[in-house]
């Protein structure tokens, strides 16, 4: 029995020797790889460019004048007053008409049921009103008779477009209009996103990869938080902004450039568009064709249906571009162009 058992140990031990091996090889592999993901994550970061403004808080504004607003009453009440004399007091004086005696008490009753409905009338107009005013504002907005922008319905957007680096007269273009447009104004930022989608549109060529979703929403409170967190997301892929013009604030920051990074092949451009429209501008895009369509109808976008627009790009500088796999690794949703 010694000898069995002792055969019986050996050959456990070896066994166990060859699932050790086999562990650390599968270890060794794994580890390896996650350095080269965080390496590749590390890497991914460039410094972008990012102009824009608006607020949904506030609706387009709108040349209108207020209406007029008028109130008064006519009234005249004759031999009035009143006498007392003893215990007895009288109250003005009584008037006949046809036969039938009324006293100025009955006019005070009826100037009250007339005020009750006044007042009715003014608290309906007032709720009409609030519904045109967006949550938290003082503002009052005068009903234009565009039920689109009259109402709190509106529609956030975003088209991200991966383009080869050859591309690269695209980084001028958006690096000029932001430093010229004055974005603080209705005019400049409908200036800005018709240029910025014009500018993708003339290099259809250069499309690779593309991004786009368009929702609507029946809040603008929550419109500003979806909008912002989408402004957010895209903003901390950057390893910093290197050139803004936000709601016509100008900041350029000074750019390190990593001297020992691989060249690249690709430039990514976000349009982040808030508008007033009720439905969403646009459904699935997933060609060539359909992203001209969308492009086509962001840019026709009148001004005063745009609410808010943030153009971001990146890399900023014209002189670095984006690998495949760091493209990939930050922005995971885009899709090849079919």
């Amino acid at each position: 029995m010694k000898p069995k058992s002792k055969l019986q140990l050996l050959c456990a031990a070896a066994v166990s020797f060859l699932l050790v091996n086999a562990v650390d090889i599968q270890l060794t592999p794994t580890t390896n790889q996650l350095t080269l993901n965080i390496g590749t994550q590390a890497q991914a970061r460039r410094g972008g460019g990012r102009s824009g403004g608006g607020s949904f808080r506030s609706a387009p504004s709108r040349s209108r004048s207020s209406p007029s607003r008028s109130s008064g009453s006519d009234s005249n009440y004759g031999g009035g007053g009143y006498s007392s004399g003893g215990t007895t007091i009288y109250v003005g004086p009584r008037y006949s008409y046809g036969g039938y005696y009324y006293s100025p008490i009955s006019l005070i009753v009826l100037v009250i049921i007339l005020a009750i409905l006044v007042a009715a009338i003014a608290y309906a107009i007032a709720i009409s009103k609030q519904k045109a005013i967006s949550a938290g504002t003082t503002e009052t907005y005068i009903n234009t008779g565009n039920r689109e922008l009259d109402n709190n319905i509106v529609t956030i957007s975003k088209i991200q477009v991966g383009l080869l680096a050859q591309a690269r007269s695209i980084q001028t273009q958006l690096s000029q209009l932001s430093l010229n447009i004055a974005t603080d104004t209705p005019e400049g930022l409908s200036e800005l996103l018709q240029e910025s989608a014009l500018a993708l549109l003339r290099t259809p060529e250069n499309w690779t990869h593309v991004s786009a979703t368009s929702k609507t929403v029946r809040s603008r409170d929550e419109a500003e938080a979806i909008f912002n967190k989408f402004s957010i997301e895209e903003r901390g892929k950057f390893s910093g902004e290197t050139l803004t013009n936000v709601n016509g604030k100008v900041r350029q920051n000074q750019h390190d450039s990593n001297s020992d990074s691989e060249p690249g092949s690709y430039i990514v451009v976000t349009l982040l568009i808030g508008t007033e429209d009720d439905r969403p501008l646009f459904g699935n895009v997933y060609s060539t064709n359909e992203l001209k369509q969308a492009l086509e109808r962001i840019a026709a976008t009148p001004p005063e249906y745009l609410s808010k627009f943030e153009l971001l790009w990146t890399p900023q500088v014209e002189t670095e571009s984006l690998t495949y796999d760091e493209m990939l690794t930050e922005y995971a949703s885009l899709m090849p162009i079919a």
